[in-house]
């Protein structure tokens, strides 16, 4: 697959980011994304200081994406929807991990993305620790 990436003479912008994300998840296996396609993606440059405080961060560097919504399996078919099940991607943290791992940008993100939509399905970090180790 042909990947349409900005160049990298200096940090991706938050546009640059959400293009990347946008292509990153166009390669996320279709049978995630056909149950996420109500997930909005947002790209922030840093969590804001409730999620730093729910999160328990020692610093805003610690998180690279959040899930914020209502999983799947908590959800009642039959009530109207209130919350908007949303995806945020924090692109400074993205940036200083992808330097300091020296991954492909696109591949990152990607991973984060397949994350965050493992919350939506209502799995738990350790759940998806489990299914990593397991390939």
């Amino acid at each position: 697959m042909t990947r349409v990436l900005p160049p990298h003479t200096t940090a991706p912008s938050l546009s640059d980011l959400e293009t990347i994300a946008a292509a990153a998840y166009a390669e996320v296996p279709e049978e995630l994304r056909r149950w996420a396609a109500d997930v909005v993606i947002r790209v922030e440059d840093f969590p804001d200081e409730e999620v730093e405080h729910e999160m328990e961060l020692e610093s805003p560097f610690d998180i690279l994406g959040l899930y914020r919504g209502v999983a799947m399996p908590d959800k009642s078919f039959g009530e109207s929807r209130t919350v908007v099940d949303m995806i945020f991607l924090y692109r400074r943290p993205i940036l200083d991990y992808w330097c300091e791992s020296e991954e492909d940008l696109t591949g990152l993100v990607k991973n984060i993305l397949i994350h965050e939509i493992g919350h939506h399905f209502g799995f738990s970090d350790e759940d998806m620790e489990r299914i990593e180790d397991q390939e």
